[in-house]
């Protein structure tokens, strides 16, 4: 429960104050994109935990991911890694997992459904 609570805490952060250290360009990104709203907060948590922690991300939440747009995606976690908060989770390592989140629910959403 209690890494539950540090997961809330962490969406919170990284849809709030992510905004105010963001760089130029990806606030540019994520406002010319309308990137913030665009997916649900349970979805946002399970994305967070599955990229900068240690979780799966839900076929109903890759649908979201993928509606929300490789863009917003990207940009998100950008700004997200210029929190100070994470500053020490190395970014090679968090891009790497948000592109393989990225591609594993682009993968599953683009799979055909089995035939019943």
């Amino acid at each position: 429960m209690a890494s539950l609570n540090v997961s809330s805490v962490l969406v919170v952060l990284f849809l709030t104050c992510g905004a105010v250290m963001a760089t130029k360009e990806n606030d540019q990104i994520i406002k010319e994109n309308n990137c913030e709203g665009k997916m649900g907060l349970p979805c946002v948590l399970e994305a967070f935990t599955s990229i900068f922690n240690t979780g799966t991300i839900s076929n109903k939440c890759c649908g979201e991911v993928v509606v929300f747009g490789k863009v917003c995606h990207s940009a998100l976690v950008k700004r997200t890694l210029e929190n100070p908060l994470f500053k020490d989770l190395n970014p090679a390592t968090i891009i790497a997992k948000s592109i393989q989140t990225w591609n594993n629910c682009l993968a599953l959403i683009d799979s055909p459904s089995p035939s019943t």
